[in-house]
């Protein structure tokens, strides 16, 4: 590996260690995204956590863990609370069909 290189790498490594401190990293764009608060997005859609988790299609003790706080929700399932969110009917829409 070149001088040039090296150094690039070092100084990306340094930026990781500050971005990781929440300290400012020149050029950096940071994209909060908020948690979804699962247990309201239930209670919103008035499903039981048996019905709300069986709806979503996951695990009952993942729903209560999101719910917990234990674990959190990552991907399509963030995805798709936050349709569940903004209208709790699309579900039982897309399983009425």
């Amino acid at each position: 590996m070149d001088k040039k290189a090296f150094a690039e790498l070092v100084s990306s490594v340094q930026d990781m260690g500050r971005h990781m401190r929440d300290e400012k990293v020149a050029g950096a764009r940071v994209i909060k995204v908020r948690e979804p608060n699962v247990r309201a997005i239930r209670r919103k859609s008035g499903l039981s956590q048996s019905q709300f988790a069986a709806l979503i299609g996951v695990n009952l003790r993942t729903l209560q863990n999101w719910e917990q706080g234990r674990t959190r929700p990552t991907g399509p399932a963030r995805a798709l609370l936050r349709i569940v969110e903004k209208n709790p009917k699309a579900m039982l829409t897309l399983h009425a069909a």
